[in-house]
């Protein structure tokens, strides 16, 4: 039995990898699909709307670490908190994002919670519903201290609202596939009531109205609805 020349197979294992390396360079997505965006959150979003009008609220203090990790990953963030009528007060946090490659993907509330000394308390995927359609929602319970807030939000990336890191690659794969690198946004709505029923049911109403209050431009950019 003839042993093959050992400097043969080395050179043959070189030049598979190298073709694998080229090949995976070929693919790798390089048009960002965001492109020439002019799309602006600061003047996308109405300050009133329906029920609700913007109340300014004091300058938050944000670790700089975390004020460091929001720089680098987004290239747009907006943070609001809303009253209406009945002195219900919704915040506000929109976060745009022009690049979702791996390092630099949406920062989920499960994970930014936790890292400013929150306890995540729950978890759940939901939907909201709209007259356009559901969009894929995940809901959460949080504990500062005395401080009770759940969290209502969702995770646009490219035109496709997702739930979990899984539907995040795959779309993020899809649009790789076209040589693209999508945009992402984070749509987050949370307010200060020990009673979770009621919170998220007042979020779903602030949502869904601030989502019938925007040009249909608009609310495709925020939850992928026509």
């Amino acid at each position: 039995m003839t042993t093959a020349n050992p400097n043969l197979r080395t050179v043959l294992i070189g030049i598979c990898m190298l073709a694998a390396a080229g090949l995976a360079y070929a693919m790798k997505p390089t048009r960002m699909v965001a492109g020439a965006d002019t799309f602006q959150l600061e003047s996308a979003i109405p300050r009133q709307f329906g029920a609700w009008t913007e109340q300014k609220q004091q300058v938050q203090i944000v670790d700089p670490r975390q004020q460091e990790t929001i720089d680098r990953i987004y290239s747009q963030v907006l943070m609001r908190s809303y009253v209406n009528g009945e002195g219900v007060r919704v915040m506000l946090s929109i976060a745009y994002g022009d690049n979702q490659e791996d390092d630099l993907q949406v920062h989920r509330p499960e994970v930014c919670y936790p890292a400013q000394g929150a306890q995540l308390l729950s978890t759940v995927n939901a939907s909201l519903p709209t007259q356009w359609g559901e969009i894929p929602i995940r809901r959460l319970t949080t504990q500062f201290g005395p401080r009770h807030e759940p969290v209502t939000y969702w995770v646009m990336v490219g035109d496709r609202a997702i739930i979990g890191s899984l539907q995040g690659k795959l779309a993020q794969m899809r649009y790789g596939f076209r040589g693209q690198i999508p945009d992402g946004m984070l749509v987050r709505a949370s307010t200060i009531d020990p009673d979770d029923e009621r919170a998220f049911a007042q979020q779903a109403r602030f949502l869904q109205d601030l989502l019938a209050a925007v040009p249909p431009e608009t609310r495709k950019r925020l939850s992928g609805l026509q």
